[in-house]
């Protein structure tokens, strides 16, 4: 089975993705990973899609696309697997069709996650990472133990670039401008499944789960 999860960004598509990994025992694909994973390299592709991350804006389907196939192709994801964060563009969810065919799989399903700005704007803002393990945390709802300190490694706590609010609300301008209408493209292909990605982690993955059929 191939799920992909839609959303903003801070709609909690990463956490559901590995609740959903749990359950179904598919990998989880995150562009955004294989991404900033390129950034920490210093690989030329992440050198590249950095300037983009910074400034809020979509990184070019050429990089995304790179990483993704190279990803897909690998054994684990002979049964499946769940992506979030790609397709971000309807251009891009054309060249993801174009990429299974030739594996004989296609999309299965698109789970949508709707959640308010307002309530966007405060779990990204609130955001923190550990320099040194890449633990996440929030500073209202999963704070450290001591302030500014990861839990599990001791190492200093920061705000990413594109978590300051003025880049939140310039990467929200650019899905709701680029992305939203992937939500259209899916809903004609009777593909979409949005539920409201409001509350805990747990009822929202509650209600994944009824929009799936039963494994």
């Amino acid at each position: 089975m191939q799920v992909l999860l839609i959303g903003p960004p801070g709609s909690g598509k990463g956490t559901q993705a590995k609740l959903l990994q749990e359950r179904l025992d598919l990998p989880h694909i995150s562009s955004g990973d294989l991404l900033r994973g390129a950034v920490k390299r210093k690989t030329s592709a992440g050198l590249e899609a950095k300037r983009y991350m910074d400034r809020g804006e979509l990184v070019p389907d050429a990089i995304v696309v790179r990483a993704m196939e190279e990803r897909v192709r690998r054994d684990d994801c002979e049964r499946g697997f769940i992506v979030d964060g790609f397709p971000r563009t309807v251009a891009q969810a054309d060249v993801l069709n174009q990429m299974l065919e030739p594996m004989h799989k296609s999309i299965d399903h698109v789970v949508s996650f709707l959640v308010t700005r307002d309530e966007l704007i405060k779990r990204l803002s609130g955001r923190r990472t550990c320099r040194d393990c890449g633990t996440m945390y929030h500073i209202i709802f999963d704070p450290p133990v001591n302030a500014g300190l990861c839990n599990k490694c001791n190492g200093e706590l920061y705000q990413r670039d594109d978590d300051q609010e003025d880049t939140i609300v310039a990467r929200l301008d650019v899905y709701e401008r680029q992305t939203a209408p992937l939500l259209s493209y899916y809903q004609a292909r009777d593909l979409l499944r949005a539920i409201d990605g409001l509350g805990s982690p747990a009822q929202v993955f509650d209600r994944i789960l009824k929009v799936l059929p039963p494994q």
